[in-house]
């Protein structure tokens, strides 16, 4: 049917629809050739195009924001007023990747401007040993306020997977009460004596919870990798640190590593002193940072020893397989993640993952979703290849 031949209101409705596609059209292609497609933008539409084109524009022009405060901080309220919080840290991200803006972060008045992340306080943390004294409580109220969040989000579901862990973990033939035994359990344990003219099983044993037990269950290292690479990690790290640390069944030891070895089990009652405690960047000497956690560990047939790195090693590669090795003979769950993050598995040592499977410890990225079930297993002792296997996308 052609537009002649139509209703005013239907051709009306095709020619909107028409204008509503090279919108869209448009607002995709961004500037430059896009401006072929004959459609122009304009109020709002040509606002959020600016936006997108002072980080992302490919012609070979000057990026638009240049090295200009006020001008980056009209951005930022831009991007905010047109785009959802996850979109805004994504840009966020990219801007000062692309173009270049830390020394801008180093300005209170940007730090108040900023959307709070995980990105954004590896940045910061990069960046504090030669942040000025007026930026530091700025960078530290930023990274307090992203430490609640994920503590918000994350603590009651590690806790609660920890806790219960612990109370499997903990299982007696001697339940003091009632409520302490495990019915599934104690009937699978005395299935023999089935009564069949009862209908009944008889039993004989018992399995149950010891779950009045406040001693230390298990010991629980933190090894992580601060290598620049890892600095998503080390926020997540960080906070599941200080869960971990607040359960009285464990003993939890947090160090991060470079060249050098830090210890800040101290800190882990704030996690945000623990993130200025660290220092992003550097080399990496994953054998010392072994050797020091080794030291840490008193019962090893009770002890976790979870090392995040992405396993470029920089110091003495077949010492540090040694040392995983005798850990693992002597009792330890050793466990090796190459990111602890929502970005999934980053660049990493392949050969050195590879090493370490042979040795029976698998080597992947785990999203800070997954890793308080990965706690659980990891205290029940279960095989921690085959629980990846199930719970980490290949």
């Amino acid at each position: 049917m052609s537009a002649a031949t139509r209703g005013p209101e239907e051709a009306a409705g095709a020619v909107e629809g028409t204008d509503e596609r090279m919108r869209r059209w448009r607002l995709v292609l961004g500037g430059g050739d896009a401006d072929g497609t004959g459609f122009g933008l304009r109020g709002a539409d040509a606002q959020m195009d600016a936006a997108l084109g002072a980080v992302y524009e490919q012609d070979g022009r000057e990026g638009g924001l240049g090295a200009s405060a006020p001008r980056v901080a009209r951005w930022l309220g831009d991007i905010r007023t047109y785009f959802p919080s996850t979109v805004v840290q994504v840009m966020q991200k990219d801007a000062i990747e692309r173009l270049n803006l830390t020394r801008l972060l180093l300005e209170p008045e940007m730090l108040e401007a900023v959307e709070p992340d995980v990105h954004l306080v590896g940045t910061l943390l990069a960046l504090n040993r030669v942040m000025p004294d007026q930026a530091r409580e700025s960078a530290r109220a930023v990274v307090r306020k992203v430490v609640e969040e994920l503590e918000r989000r994350l603590a009651q579901k590690t806790r609660a997977a920890v806790t219960g862990a612990l109370d499997r973990a903990a299982r007696t033939h001697r339940p003091k009460r009632v409520a302490d035994i495990d019915w599934n359990r104690t009937i699978r344990a005395n299935l023999k004596n089935y009564l069949p003219e009862r209908n009944t099983v008889i039993p004989s044993r018992l399995v149950g919870y010891a779950r009045r037990q406040r001693s230390v269950q298990r010991e629980v290292v933190l090894c992580i990798d601060q290598s620049g690479s890892m600095a998503a990690s080390v926020v997540y790290s960080s906070v599941f640190g200080a869960v971990l640390a607040s359960t009285r069944s464990l003993k939890t030891s947090l160090v991060v590593f470079d060249t050098a070895v830090v210890d800040l089990t101290d800190q882990l009652h704030d996690p945000v002193e623990l993130l200025f405690g660290t220092q992003l960047g550097g080399g990496t000497d994953i054998n010392r940072a072994i050797a020091y956690c080794q030291g840490l560990i008193g019962r090893p047939a009770d002890s976790i020893f979870i090392l995040i790195s992405d396993l470029y090693e920089g110091g003495v590669r077949e010492e540090m397989l040694r040392r995983v090795a005798a850990m693992t003979q002597a009792g330890v769950q050793v466990i090796v993640l190459l990111a602890l993050s929502d970005e999934g598995a980053p660049f990493y040592d392949h050969e050195n993952a590879a090493a370490l499977a042979a040795m029976g410890v698998p080597a992947f990225a785990c999203t800070p979703d997954a890793f308080p079930d990965l706690m659980a297993a990891a205290i029940e002792r279960r095989d921690i290849g085959r629980w990846a296997e199930r719970h980490i996308p290949s």
